[in-house]
């Protein structure tokens, strides 16, 4: 079988010249003035001890200290960021955007938390203007000096981040959309250069929703970008980041996306990609320069991805680029949330640019079958505008896959456990578990492989997916889109991390509600989904002075059981059930039920709430004890965050239960109101 590493024909194109090649690295430490004001809160209050924004300064810190901890940038061409002007962001944002960025860090403390708020997952703090100028700023200037030929390749070490920026909004950490403004600086005002076209690549495990709107009709940029869609759930969700969504007018057919199914895609499933998508279209463009959104929030460990790709595949990935328009290549930092992942990967993409050892490996492993199915339909719906998309991929290339084996995250881990700032000490390891090795796999006639694993978690599945109960959802849940997270994957507006979903992705057989004589109450002081403030709990004991409002979904017992998981743990193995047919039909006695095996979890308590037409309704909460530990103090009630209230007073009221008013109201209540 053949495995899929990087092909001896994309083999390092400049390993036999005698010249260094020229390599900028831009990075300025005044971009880490840029910080979540949030994340002082500690100093002033120290019980408020928690883990810096996802998007921090250290990012680009722990890049810099890499590079000059093992010599790589002593190899390069340093230089320092530079501000870019007004004009020149007028190329893509309008004025009232450029105002914004410009003038917020200048205002006061609770107006840039006003301003902030109105956008997705934005903050602002004193340093954010400067930052924002620089970080685009920094991007044109080696884009410049690439194009100019002074420079081979080069790195823009800069944050804020960019790709999500749209042309009259801030979103998802970016304030500018810092390639874009390079992508058209080459274009309009350097005629001079001879750019007249660009590939901009996006491996940010994000949509560029930004960039793409952003040259939606432009024929001289081919903008491609491989990312997480979960059939639009993932973050910046929606339909942008569809396959489908090819550009318009003469631009029809120069986006191209490559949607994600589903998290954990590694080395393999990006390369797939590479070679039956990115490089033949690429060769059939043929660009003047090459610009890539480098996020590097798709590699091992990345708190927020989920994805595997390693230090080696981003090298393979970018090597293969090299062939490109005289490997004229300028990388600028997106997202990537792990610190030493981050720079493990930029390290060895430096590497590659310059080009002083060849990049050596085989990758044995399959992609999934899942990507086979996304690379098909991607090449189905832009063969009319590609020639070499039109031909049919072969069998015997697509039925090398691997099975998609779902592995489900908490909701319930405070303090940002899956935001650990760390991959395992033994990368090699790490990758081995992720990429199975062709030895380890037992391939058989049909598509897929067998492992008593596999037949063990089919099997409980099988049985519990014939059976229906009603899960009632008191928290956020009340709200549809995002309980439709923890069936399809993806996140909503305010959630900090994705859902991995359930195995069945089949949305609720029917919605009602109901109201239940228990508290509604908030405690806790962090979580990982929603960051700083409380969460929802129902006491486990009836009360008939109480009156919690609860949604209804009507789902199996298997997905019950995906969502409990979800709600619980981030490594517990599916592959055995939680809550199974002996547990069910005892807990109408028993009244709960406690998931041992999630036991660290925050709603490891299923709890029965009675019947609806005969058929069971469960929730998941806390334990007696815990309201006790609550009541004593040993644990912390605490109001939840306002994106959090907001998502469940939004729930009520689409739900069609509460006016705005009132649901403001019954969630006040249930904060103030003492155990």
């Amino acid at each position: 079988m053949a495995s899929y590493g990087f092909n001896d024909q994309y083999s390092s194109m400049a390993s036999d010249s005698s010249e260094r090649r020229r390599v900028g690295l831009i990075y300025d430490e005044r971009m880490c003035l840029h910080s979540d004001p949030n994340d002082l809160l500690p100093l002033v209050k120290p019980d408020k001890a928690r883990e810096p924004h996802p998007e921090c300064p250290d990012r680009i810190r722990a890049i810099w200290n890499k590079l000059h901890s093992s010599g790589i940038a002593q190899r390069c061409v340093v230089m320092e960021g530079k501000e870019v002007e007004d004009k020149h962001i007028e190329l893509v944002h309008t004025k009232k955007h450029i105002n914004l960025i410009k003038n917020v860090s200048s205002t006061t403390n609770l107006r840039r938390e006003e301003l902030a708020n109105k956008y997705s997952s934005i903050y602002f703090n004193e340093g954010s203007t400067e930052a924002a100028y620089l970080a685009a700023g920094s991007v044109i200037e080696v884009a410049e000096k690439v194009a100019e030929g002074e420079l081979d390749s080069a790195f823009a070490i800069v944050r804020p981040p960019g790709h999500h920026a749209e042309e009259n909004q801030p979103m998802g950490f970016c304030l500018y959309n810092n390639v874009a403004i390079a992508t058209r600086y080459l274009l309009d005002n350097r005629p001079d250069l001879g750019i007249k076209k660009i590939l901009i690549v996006d491996w940010d495990v994000h949509h560029g929703n930004g960039t793409q709107k952003m040259f939606w009709k432009d024929p001289r940029v081919l903008f491609f970008s491989v990312h997480r869609y979960d059939s639009g759930t993932f973050y910046p969700g929606g339909d942008d980041g569809s396959h489908v969504m090819t550009g318009d007018g003469l631009g029809k057919g120069y986006n191209i996306n490559v949607p994600w199914e589903h998290d954990r895609c590694g080395d393999a499933d990006y390369l797939a990609v590479w070679d039956h998508l990115l490089i033949p279209v690429a060769k059939e463009f043929g660009p003047d320069i090459i610009l890539i959104s480098a996020g590097f929030d798709a590699a091992i460990g990345d708190p927020l991805g989920g994805c595997r790709v390693s230090p080696y595949g981003y090298a393979v990935m970018l090597n293969k680029l090299l062939v490109f328009a005289r490997g004229k290549i300028v990388m600028a930092l997106e997202g990537g949330y792990n610190l030493d992942s981050i720079a493990n990967s930029v390290q060895a993409c430096i590497e590659v640019l310059l080009q002083q050892k060849p990049v050596i490996g085989t990758l044995e492993a399959y992609p999934f079958e899942s990507t086979w199915r996304v690379i098909q339909a991607v090449r189905k719906e832009l063969s009319s505008f590609w020639k070499t998309l039109a031909e049919r991929l072969p069998e015997k290339v697509t039925s090398m896959r691997t099975p998609f084996i779902q592995v489900v995250s908490s909701d319930s881990e405070d303090e940002y456990d899956n935001f650990p700032n760390r991959v395992s000490q033994d990368l090699e390891k790490d990758i081995d578990n992720v990429i199975q090795p062709f030895s380890d796999l037992k391939v058989n006639d049909g598509p897929g492989i067998t492992s008593q694993a596999s037949i063990i978690s089919h099997t409980w599945r099988a049985e519990l997916s014939k059976i229906d109960i009603w899960y009632a959802a008191f928290g956020s849940n009340m709200k549809l889109s995002r309980f439709l997270c923890y069936i399809a994957g993806g996140q909503v507006e305010s959630m900090r991390k994705p859902c991995i979903g359930s195995l069945d992705k089949s949305k609720p057989k029917e919605i009602k509600w109901e109201t239940f004589p228990h508290r509604l109450f908030f405690a806790r002081e962090h979580t990982a989904t929603w960051g700083p403030g409380g969460v929802a709990f129902l006491h486990p004991e009836s009360n008939s002075d109480e009156k919690a409002y609860l949604c209804l979904y009507r789902i199996t017992l298997e997905q019950f059981n995906d969502v409990l998981c979800q709600e619980n743990s981030s490594s517990f193995d599916m592959k055995y059930p939680l809550f199974d047919m002996t547990d069910l039909q005892s807990i109408e006695n028993r009244k709960s039920f406690s998931a041992e095996a999630v036991k660290n979890g925050w709603y490891h308590n299923v709890l029965y709430l009675g019947k609806e037409n005969g058929i069971p309704i469960l929730t998941m909460t806390c334990q007696l004890s815990d309201v006790d530990y609550f009541k004593s103090g040993k644990a912390s009630m605490c109001k939840p965050s306002k994106e959090y209230a907001n998502t469940l007073i939004r729930g009520l009221v689409e739900g069609k239960q509460l006016t705005e008013e009132e649901a403001t109201s019954y969630i006040q209540q249930a904060t103030n109101r003492p155990l």
